[in-house]
């Protein structure tokens, strides 16, 4: 350890061994390292910010405008905007690193892009590489130590002095993201400083410790940005992934908070938790990181704790999805002030001490860093060496991917591998792999022969068997299943280059096609597209009168016979009240922007199938939707709704808590959703004004345990599945029961199941086999007309991911979807969530059809 960070650990103030300063009495000197001289030409936090660090919760904007004043004050410092929140607050990357890494920073990037690259790697000189370090805090809005510490950090490497630090900084580049989340960060510190109090309370009670509905630790829409690294959904995750794919930073950080019962914990968390993927070298280069924080943390006598609780699973984490790209990502979690200072069972937690303490673990990751920075190039060197060498041997030498009938699911796919510098193509002819048949244009191929394979096995891998039954999160992400789409391998005999079309780099939605100009009788266009609904929406917003398709037909078009499924949209002329002018013009718009191909009708005798004015083409009404939200409800189901309606559909949510339920007028609402949550504080006059709507034709939507609600208030007559109780085995020790239970929670996996391809709510789709998620216990028993429900789990239902044998059994036959009528209403029971951290693609088209045809749905086939 060099003599700069023996006198960090520690010539700190006596202050620094208490847990429970004040946050009035907090002094920059509590968090810095005492003989360490500071350039006073570099402002500290307080010169921007008002106040200590510690005293008051900084909210975004201050934050922001001390990073710049940093980048304004030092040739250390450069200052990047790479995203925007969706409420427009800027995501910083604040680079620190001597001005001569400055001028050749370019450069820096450079080598590390080739550390990946086994053909150029070898050639690297990677002694004299600097390491690069990513510094990531608060994901989680409401756990705001560590965007406050990232004021420390960024002024600790701005300002101090020194021979060791100019080293330092010769040999590393230091990247600061100082608020992951910035909507969040800022929602949270507006409670709790609102909530402050100048003479400390410290009570847990105090309502500065209980944010209201729907809290801080998401972002805009209420999702989990810590499970978006993958998915990139968001523009806060879409931006940050794009940096570290131009960095490749060598160590990422990603700081959080735990209860405000607990200690600290650093990573490398449970072995046998650790995704099969990731290689053995990444977890002793944590483990050998994690000595250098417990030195640190040990200096003031904080307790901590290192490989319990926390695993390194889930590729769509912070702190895991750097593991597949060489980088050593670790987790931090430091128990939370929640606030400004909170009683806990070992005495008060003071904000400044969190901290102080995520302060110190920054300091100590880039030490270790530098200290390791040879060993930490050989690692991503040897790590891409040996997937060249993997990739020669693999009999599959590219998959194949794509729905030829969806162009939004297709580019959704591309576009989210596209982030994760992913080489594919589009397929250049027409094949047939695997009994699938794939089109030129409309489906992909990605070569296995290429640096991010181990990703790319990760995205597609099916997977059955596990070391552990404990899941911090969800246990399987198979991306085709998730979107849906047909896939095959290709061997050595299958794959050529010839396959290989033009190669993605920045994917963009295609354009439909308007066949046949504008018509003088009607307009026809197929639901299997992803982007159906809202070319359907833009229509009814307009007036326009629509209908559905309950039977294929073969119509007549300008350009020929066309053959059109179930679900098809009719947009007859004759009865509108909207100009004809108007809804071409609209219809050009949804072809060019949703990806919908339109066809132009001559004649309402169709060539076979249902005419136009069938019976069996049911009038549709535009859906007024309505979603309860509040205290006890999932905030994160809410949020994906509202987000899918909102970013996608481009269709008005109506968000109402549920304690104003009762005062609400339901007539303006044709659909209302209850997601998994607790309903039971529902008064009983608001239920029966409910079931009266319903009855009056209204469409209720259900999720997970809204089921349960709705079942006990006799809206439907759906029963739990019948099940054994639960048993242990005599010898089971008190050690081992909380994992004897965990093993049957089912954390996320992936089921087989069958679907109707004839109902309403399997309109767009072409294959009765249907990937569905599942994160919950939640088994119903199959209704007795087997009609009301259109999608069953298979008897063999396990996909991929962990399930117990006891709920496997329980599993399978069940439904995952349920319809059930109440007078002329429908009540559509989701067993599962169809809309998951908005990237299960696969199954949104099966909630927009509840939204759009659910009031169709024939009595007769329902529960």
């Amino acid at each position: 350890m060099n003599s700069l960070m023996k006198s960090i650990l520690f010539s700190f103030f006596i202050l620094s061994f208490t847990a429970n300063i004040s946050a009035r009495q907090v002094q920059l000197s509590y968090y810095l390292p005492a003989d360490v001289t500071y350039n006073s030409d570099i402002p500290v936090p307080s010169d921007i910010l008002g106040y200590e660090v510690g005293e008051w919760h900084a909210t975004h904007d201050a934050v922001v405008n001390y990073m710049k004043a940093l980048a304004d004050a030092s040739d250390r410092v450069t200052l990047t905007e790479y995203a925007r929140s969706y409420e427009q607050r800027p995501l910083l990357l604040l680079v620190i690193t001597s001005p001569e890494n400055h001028a050749r920073i370019e450069s820096i990037k450079e080598n590390q892009r080739r550390l990946s690259l086994a053909d150029q790697s070898e050639s690297l000189d990677i002694d004299s590489m600097p390491v690069i370090v990513n510094l990531g805090y608060s994901v989680h809005g409401n756990e705001p130590s560590g965007v406050n510490a990232a004021l420390l950090s960024a002024y600790h490497y701005t300002a101090a002095t020194g021979s060791e630090m100019e080293a330092l900084l010769e040999s590393a580049v230091i990247l600061i993201d100082p608020a992951l989340n910035p909507d969040g960060v800022n929602r949270f510190a507006s409670w709790v400083n609102m909530h402050k109090s100048f003479t400390a309370v410290t009570d847990p009670a105090s309502r500065e410790f209980h944010e209201v509905w729907p809290n801080g630790r998401t972002n805009h829409y209420w999702f989990d940005l810590n499970r978006d690294w993958m998915p990139v959904v968001h523009p806060e995750s879409r931006g940050r992934v794009n940096m570290f794919h131009e960095w490749r930073p060598n160590v990422l950080t990603d700081h959080h908070e735990m209860g405000t019962n607990s200690t600290y914990f650093f990573q490398p968390g449970i072995p046998s938790r650790t995704h099969p993927l990731t290689p053995q070298i990444n977890q002793d280069l944590t483990a050998a990181i994690a000595e250098y924080h417990a030195d640190y943390l040990d200096e003031v006598q904080a307790l901590y704790y290192a490989r319990e609780s926390f695993d390194d699973f889930y590729y769509g984490k912070g702190s895991t999805y750097p593991d597949a790209f060489g980088t050593v990502g670790i987790l931090f979690e430091q128990a939370s002030s929640r606030g400004h200072a909170q009683e806990s069972v070992r005495g008060v937690v003071s904000f400044p001490f969190t901290i102080r303490n995520q302060f110190l673990t920054s300091l100590s990751t880039v030490e270790a860093a530098y200290n390791l920075r040879t060993d930490l190039h050989e690692y991503r060197r040897s790590v891409y060496r040996d997937v060249k060498a993997e990739t020669g041997r693999l009999s599959t030498r590219a998959y194949v991917i794509g729905d030829r009938f969806d162009r939004g699911r297709n580019f959704h796919f591309a576009d989210l591998m596209s982030h994760h510098s992913v080489e594919f193509y589009e397929l250049a002819r027409d094949i047939e792999a695997g009994g699938v048949r794939f089109e030129a244009g409309r489906a992909f191929v990605i070569p296995t022969d290429q640096p991010e394979y181990k990703f790319i096995e990760a995205m597609f891998e099916t997977r059955t068997e596990f070391t552990d039954s404990l899941f911090y999160d969800v246990s399987t992400w198979t991306l085709p299943y998730a979107f849906n789409l047909p896939h095959a391998e290709l061997g050595r005999r299958e794959f050529s280059s010839s396959l290989l079309g033009e190669r993605i780099i920045t994917p963009t939605l295609p354009e439909g096609s308007f066949s046949g100009g504008r018509s003088n009788y009607a307009y026809l266009f197929n639901w299997d597209e992803y982007y159906a609904p809202r070319t359907l929406y833009r229509l009814q917003q307009l007036g326009v009168r629509t209908s559905v398709a309950s039977r294929p037909l073969t119509a007549h078009t300008a350009t020929g016979l066309r053959e059109f499924r179930y679900g098809a949209i009719l947009v007859p002329l004759g009865i509108q009240e909207v100009s004809e002018e108007l809804i071409y013009q609209t219809l050009q718009t949804a072809a060019r922007e949703d990806g919908v191909d339109i066809y132009s009708v001559t004649r309402g005798l169709a060539a076979a199938g249902i005419d136009l004015g069938s019976p069996n083409m049911n009038v549709l009404e535009k859906p007024s939707v309505a979603i309860l939200a509040g205290s006890g409800i999932s905030n994160l189901e809410v949020g994906e709704i509202w987000h899918q309606l909102d970013q996608r559909y481009q269709i008005p949510l109506t968000i109402i808590d549920k304690h104003r339920f009762g005062g609400v007028d339901l007539s303006r609402y044709n659909t209302i959703i209850m997601v998994n949550g607790n309903y039971s504080d529902l008064p009983d006059a608001v239920a029966e004004s409910l079931r009266d709507w319903i009855r009056n034709g209204g469409n209720l939507i259900l999720q997970r345990s809204a089921i349960n609600w709705a079942r006990n208030q006799n809206l439907i007559r759906t029963e739990l599945k019948e099940r054994e109780p639960l048993t242990f085995s005599d010898s089971l020790t008190y050690e081992e029961v909380r994992a004897a239970r965990g093993a049957h929670v089912i954390g996320g996996s992936i089921f087989h199941a069958r679907l109707d391809l004839t109902h309403p709510l399997a309109y767009g789709y072409r294959n009765h086999d249907l990937k569905i998620f599942k994160n919950s216990t939640l088994f119903l028993e199959a209704p007795s007309n087997r009609t009301a429900s259109p999608l069953i789990l298979t008897s063999e239902p396990l996909a991929s991911g962990y399930i117990s044998g006891y709920n496997l059994e329980l599993a399978a036959d069940t439904p995952s979807v349920i319809v059930s009528s109440l007078g002329r209403g429908r009540i559509i029971s989701f067993v599962d969530n169809p809309n998951f951290r908005a990237f299960w693609y696969g199954k949104n088209k099966l909630f927009a059809n509840a939204l759009f045809f659910g009031s169709t749905i024939d009595g007769m086939s329902t529960e």
